[in-house]
């Protein structure tokens, strides 16, 4: 069931695209996390270029965080101040990224910056998962409890003037570290198509000493944004999106995360996370195989 693609200009089968999508959303749903990092990477073993893949995963991104937002703001789990300056500092960010993703482009080498960024980001993310899994489940196994940890923020979160007073996240800082922190996911969305969920939590959580209440939901605020604001200067600077790749994406991903949802409830939390460090470790693997992998014929003719 083949349907063509008007940006990648290429024909794809319409069920497999949708299946990425859902394979995406099944594991938003199980591990809690936006699952954006796994569907660029996933397009372009497809064979979607990774200039579109990019672009059109930010687009599928916003439309799969609206439910998420809209349930913690209804529960009041959104810090609206922290929230709207780390969406300043991504908006900036996105436009130095479209920046960076015209030169990159027009010099020829931003397929392989995207790759090179994928690679360095899910191994070391995933090798970082995996050691904190495979620790907790030790620990599950003999007995043994790690100590409670202190909330509070970096010292050189601390060290940065001009504070403000976080009142949602019971926190007094400056407000240039969410800033720059909102400019880094800002980047990386418009270079790589992520939401940046995956950093955002544990940086909120670790570097400004957010409450966990907060933190899923401000993320989400963020993510919803910023992956807005990424596709509408994608669409109007690089031109990449590609709105038919992205609804398909979506029908699937929306139906994934409701099935992942309900698997998650009948695991444990550790055994999820270690599962979902693995799936990372082997997409970094394989994109790393992608790039240094030399094919059998760089040319070949074929007759019709």
């Amino acid at each position: 069931m083949d349907l063509y693609l008007p940006i990648a200009n290429l024909p794809v089968n319409m069920l497999v695209i949708i299946g990425l999508g859902g394979i995406v959303g099944l594991l938003s749903g199980m591990f809690g996390v936006g699952g954006g990092f796994l569907t660029t990477p996933l397009l372009i073993f497809y064979g979607i270029p990774p200039t579109v893949a990019a672009a059109s995963a930010a687009t599928q991104v916003t439309g799969a965080s609206v439910s998420g937002v809209m349930a913690h703001l209804s529960r009041g789990t959104v810090d609206l101040r922290m929230g709207a300056v780390m969406v300043a500092g991504g908006i900036i960010g996105a436009i130095i990224g479209a920046g960076l993703f015209s030169l990159l482009q027009s010099i020829g080498q931003m397929d392989i910056v995207i790759g090179l960024l994928y690679v360095i980001m899910l191994g070391s993310i995933g090798g970082l998962m995996t050691w904190e899994s495979v620790t907790t489940l030790i620990r599950m196994k003999t007995g043994n409890r790690a100590p409670p940890r202190k909330r509070r923020h970096h010292p050189l979160v601390a060290s940065l003037p001009m504070r403000w007073r976080f009142y949602k996240s019971g926190l007094y800082i400056s407000p240039l570290a969410p800033l720059l922190l909102g400019m880094v996911t800002g980047i990386m969305t418009m270079l790589m198509g992520v939401g940046g969920g995956f950093i955002l939590v544990p940086a909120m959580l670790y570097l400004l000493g957010m409450t966990t209440q907060v933190v899923v939901g401000t993320s989400l605020f963020q993510v919803l944004f910023v992956t807005m604001a990424a596709t509408m200067v994608h669409s109007l600077t690089t031109r990449a999106v590609d709105l038919v790749l992205a609804m398909l994406l979506l029908i699937g991903s929306v139906t994934g995360t409701q099935i992942g949802t309900r698997i998650s409830r009948r695991m444990q939390p550790e055994y999820l996370r270690f599962i979902l460090a693995a799936i990372v470790l082997i997409v970094a693997i394989r994109m790393a195989m992608g790039l240094a992998w030399r094919p059998g014929e760089i040319y070949s003719l074929e007759l019709l």
